[in-house]
């Protein structure tokens, strides 16, 4: 049993059928890709996990545990953390600041801009955020305001404070959107060695190949809301649904 179990998800808006019948089961410790064309469902997949959308049916289950009619911050602090296609920073607060309170999050179950202060002069949680700046290589320019970096540095300062809340799960949608080479690259090198370092369980939806094929131990392609494959990624590029899916048809 994985430590993410999807089970007979189906979610319908209007007369679209979003999410069809949709079971996914995600090993603890690995690195679970989702791939498909726009319009297959994989952000609405991801939204039913954070507690953005509840299914009409089925079930979505996190360590045993049912994740669904929880609110998103309750699921972040049942160990689930998610990376978006935009990163969502404090964009007028320094990235020390950023962490500080992503620290504080975990340990008091909300973002609170206005206890900054007081989280600034907590010495435990000024440390846990060094820590975390350190390990995604931001340590240096922790005092520089988050709306001056570069799009790489902001996806690695969401990422810090994902870490701060210490995730068992975490969710990235799209990590490397609108990177260059170079910093798809050194994020596919981050997400590398956090998950060494760390253990963290991760489930990556991704256009890019690259990062998918560079990252992922195993891949479920969706199309049309319904997932057509689940293999290997050496056992992906060459299967025939793939291909006629998404692979070998026009990328978006």
């Amino acid at each position: 049993m994985g430590i993410l179990e999807v089970q007979n998800v189906n979610k319908r808006f209007g007369g679209l059928q979003a999410l069809n019948n949709v079971n996914l089961s995600v090993r603890e410790g690995s690195v679970h890709a989702i791939i498909g064309p726009n319009g297959a469902g994989k952000s609405t997949l991801l939204n039913c996990f954070v507690g953005r959308l509840m299914p009409d049916t089925g079930s979505v289950m996190f360590n045993g545990q049912s994740l669904l009619g929880l609110k998103p911050h309750e699921i972040n602090q049942h160990g689930v953390s998610r990376v978006f296609q935009t990163p969502e920073i404090f964009t007028d607060l320094s990235l020390w600041e950023n962490v500080m309170i992503a620290s504080f999050a975990r340990r008091d179950g909300a973002f609170r801009l206005n206890a900054l202060g007081r989280v600034a002069r907590d010495g435990e949680i000024r440390d846990h955020a060094a820590h975390n700046l350190e390990d995604v290589g931001l340590a240096s320019k922790r005092n520089m305001i988050a709306s001056t970096l570069s799009r790489g540095d902001k996806r690695r300062l969401e990422l810090a404070m994902c870490l701060a809340q210490e995730p068992k799960l975490l969710l990235l949608d799209e990590p490397t959107a609108g990177m260059s080479r170079a910093d798809t690259n050194n994020t596919i090198d981050l997400l590398k060695r956090i998950g060494e370092a760390r253990g963290i369980t991760k489930v990556v939806i991704e256009h890019d190949m690259h990062v998918v094929f560079s990252l992922a131990d195993r891949i479920t392609v969706m199309a049309q809301g319904t997932p057509i494959v689940e293999d290997a990624p050496e056992n992906i590029k060459g299967n025939p649904k793939v291909q006629e899916a998404y692979l070998g048809g026009a990328h978006a």
